[in-house]
């Protein structure tokens, strides 16, 4: 009988105080954790460990979380979860926009952060399938876009995705032409609920790396548009029974 492998978590920070907090936390509720004190050495234990998700702190030695987070991202959709300066939105957005997937605030409470790292390795088994055909495979202009393989591509591209970008397009296709609030999509996708108006800027910064990827002119989108006074929406799929 073949034992699955506990999830692997890399928590990167080069305060020993919260390596060892957070290591005996998250491997208390069955996570297998490797530590790093430096973004060079988060970058080997990555190469080595093959963890299954990465809580970043920003502020660190001889290479920021800034830097480890854009080289995991020349060659892993791992996900990404930052820890940052209290107050500083600058930082959480910068994160964001260089790739990662959620962001939690120093100082931040244990049970938080464990509950975004359910909510991000979720995600994979997530499926907003309302509105999915039942072979799983979407065609929107040159997009073919795979649920079960959870793939995209445009033309004979394959795009790459992160986790959380593959599952806020799935949930905006799969309901096309609905609109969603910034609210609705954190809660749906990220799976939980705004506490302050900046939180919502999570779903701002995926959209906007989304149009990046997928859209001609992301100036000018076609695919994922601004609902006024509302949030986004993906634009109607016409079914070929309805053409």
């Amino acid at each position: 009988m073949e034992i699955q492998r506990k999830e692997r978590i890399l928590v990167v920070d080069d305060e020993a105080s919260i390596r060892r907090i957070l290591e005996t936390r998250l491997s208390m509720i069955g996570y297998d954790v490797v530590t790093a004190s430096d973004g060079e050495e988060a970058l080997d234990v990555f190469h080595t460990q093959d963890p299954d998700l990465v809580v970043l702190d920003v502020m660190m030695p001889k290479l920021d979380g800034y830097g480890v987070c854009q080289e995991l991202r020349k060659e892993s959709d791992i996900p990404i979860i930052m820890l940052t300066a209290l107050g500083d939105v600058a930082d959480r957005i910068t994160g964001l926009e260089l790739g990662a997937d959620d962001y939690v605030v120093k100082p931040f409470s244990p049970k938080e952060l464990e509950a975004r790292i359910r909510s991000v390795l979720r995600r994979v088994e997530k499926s907003n399938s309302a509105g999915i055909p039942s072979s799983g495979v979407i065609h929107v202009n040159a997009l073919r876009i795979d649920t079960n393989k959870r793939q995209v591509y445009k033309g004979d591209e394959r795009i790459r995705l992160t986790g959380m970008e593959f599952s806020l397009l799935e949930l905006l296709v799969g309901r096309s032409g609905e609109p969603f609030s910034r609210s609705e999509i954190l809660q749906e996708v990220w799976g939980y609920t705004p506490e302050r108006h900046v939180d919502t800027r999570v779903v701002d910064v995926h959209i906007s790396r989304l149009r990046a990827k997928l859209e001609d002119d992301p100036s000018n989108p076609e695919l994922i548009l601004t609902a006024r006074g509302t949030g986004y929406l993906f634009q109607r799929i016409v079914k070929d029974d309805e053409e």
